[in-house]
């Protein structure tokens, strides 16, 4: 009778284990199938990270079929349409932007003035929003105010004007002689167009020609990154550029593009008086 009693014992445990095996088979396959789905319907993952020889792996038998095909790839939402005016302390919008322009250069101050290339009006520099007094950053709807600077050639200033978007007036202005902001680009591209048509220029002419095979004329053909050179509060400097911090004056990073370098350094180039020199 015990005897018997232990064979149904092993009798049951081996169905058991044998169940139970087809049980963790049976979840094995349920978690692969969930894998094979995942990847499949999950956009853009594959292009990524590779994941697309993870993917058909995963697909088993069903690789080749047109499963993965049928899926449409993911939806790119837009952006949202941007507003005419910010809120609170969001970015000024691109209208924010010109009107802040428009209203910091009116036409006496626009007579008055001149950009890098000589034309009337002043170069502009930078628009932002511009910080909250004390006594607003509590308010519900604080006025949105903007600082505009620019760079007048005229007479060598640096000018910033405070705009109230809120109320459309100018509440600050100051101009200053002999401070130097970093470049825009169309500084450091008329300042690269200097360089190329001076004397000085000829060796930046001649690198340009045999790394290129081509004559090098203007500066849209070059990629230039432009900085402010300040004269003699940098150190000793040339007779020639020691207008310079009084002067708009840069010097210049040049590079062909698509391509290489080629060393511009110890070329400055004088905005204010249209010349260049070079550093000993």
């Amino acid at each position: 009778m015990l005897s018997t009693m232990r064979q149904l014992g092993g009798t049951v445990r081996k169905m058991m284990h044998r169940h139970l095996g087809k049980l963790v088979a049976g979840a094995a396959v349920a978690l692969a199938g969930t894998a094979a789905l995942a990847a499949v319907t999950l956009p853009g993952d594959a292009g990524a990270t590779g994941g697309g020889s993870r993917a058909a792996a995963a697909e088993g038998p069903e690789a080749g079929t047109g499963q993965a095909s049928q899926v449409r790839p993911g939806a790119v939402e837009r952006a949202p349409a941007e507003g005419s005016t910010g809120v609170g302390r969001d970015p000024l919008t691109d209208d924010e932007v010109a009107r802040a322009q428009a209203l910091a250069t009116p036409r006496t101050f626009r007579s008055a003035t001149e950009d890098v290339k000589g034309r009337t009006g002043p170069e502009r520099l930078t628009t932002g929003l511009a910080e909250l007094g004390p006594d607003e950053t509590g308010l519900a709807a604080p006025p949105r105010r903007a600082n505009v600077s620019f760079y007048d050639y005229r007479s060598d200033a640096y000018v910033t004007k405070t705009v109230n978007l809120t109320t459309g007036k100018v509440e600050k202005s100051d101009s200053r002689h002999g401070v130097q902001p970093p470049p825009n680009r169309a500084e450091s591209e008329a300042a690269a167009g200097l360089l190329i048509a001076a004397p000085e220029g000829a060796g930046l002419r001649e690198d340009y020609e045999h790394a290129t095979g081509k004559e090098l004329t203007g500066p849209g053909q070059l990629a230039v990154r432009g900085f402010v050179y300040r004269g003699e509060a940098e150190g000793p400097a040339p007779a020639r550029l020691r207008a310079c911090g009084e002067h708009r004056c840069v010097r210049l990073f040049t590079k062909v593009r698509d391509g290489q370098w080629i060393d511009t350094r110890r070329y400055v180039v004088d905005l204010s008086a249209r010349t260049v020199g070079r550093l000993d």
